[in-house]
């Protein structure tokens, strides 16, 4: 539930705010890179810790699509979307050392990109879909310079590796393009995600979204992303483990 203030009288509104739904993804994203880096790590010298390994990461699947929609969300709210595609993009690069660090154990690593890249190409790919069909009437030649853009988006993902890549590119444009009826959102959501299956757990508290921002939560990712993977890279070091696990 989230809460508001009105005529000095504080009322309540069914559902979760898009600051609760940020929190569950940061948590199951933590989870899930704790799973990968530490456990991943430790399950090379002791088989037996696989069933931790893959519960920690199975729970981790919820993260991504819940990010999805929260920059979903974010194209539709935004007050400066110029702003927020710089500020997406400025952490991308800011994380992949951090990330590189966490996972590759160098401070950079070219075959495999942080997923701030997919959303960053993901919301490229949103503001250039709008950009199509804000200036080209003709449906057929609109929805074949969509499909062009998509395609390029997808391939750009699978060229610099990003995570998810070409998959999370076609994941975020289902999203967006269903964004208009959130019954359609959902489903076709699930649909999207077919490949991964415990990720249709994360439409469980999508669907429950309320609409409201919630606490302000606007930097807690961004900060969040860079700095847990530092604190990973830092913990494997101190562990002895400091060696690639992807």
């Amino acid at each position: 539930m989230s809460e508001k203030r009105e005529n000095g009288m504080t009322q309540y509104k069914r559902g979760l705010s898009g600051s609760t739904l940020k929190l569950i993804a940061v948590i199951t994203m933590f989870i899930d890179h704790m799973g990968l880096g530490v456990v991943g790590r430790l399950m090379m010298r002791k088989p037996y810790l696989y069933d931790i390994y893959a519960a920690m990461r199975g729970v981790g699947r919820l993260a991504f699509p819940i990010y999805i929609f929260l920059l979903v969300e974010g194209v539709r709210n935004t007050r400066s979307i110029g702003k927020y595609t710089l500020r997406m993009g400025v952490f991308a690069l800011i994380s992949e050392i951090p990330f590189d660090l966490a996972f590759h154990a160098k401070a950079l690593e070219f075959t495999y990109q942080n997923v701030f890249f997919t959303l960053f190409i993901g919301l490229l790919v949103i503001r250039a879909l709008d950009g199509v069909a804000g200036i080209v009437n003709n449906r057929f030649i609109r929805l074949l310079l969509q499909a062009a853009v998509l395609a390029a988006g997808a391939a750009g993902a699978e060229l610099i590796r990003a995570d998810y890549g070409a998959k999370g590119i076609l994941c975020i444009a289902v999203i967006y393009i269903f964004s208009y009826d959130r019954r359609l959102q959902l489903l076709t959501g699930c649909m999207a995600f077919f490949w991964e299956w415990e990720a249709i757990f994360a439409f469980i508290p999508i669907a429950f979204y309320n609409g409201s921002r919630g606490i302000r939560l606007k930097y807690i990712f961004y900060i969040f992303y860079p700095l847990h993977l530092l604190l990973i890279y830092l913990l494997c070091l101190a562990m002895g483990m400091n060696f690639p696990i992807i």
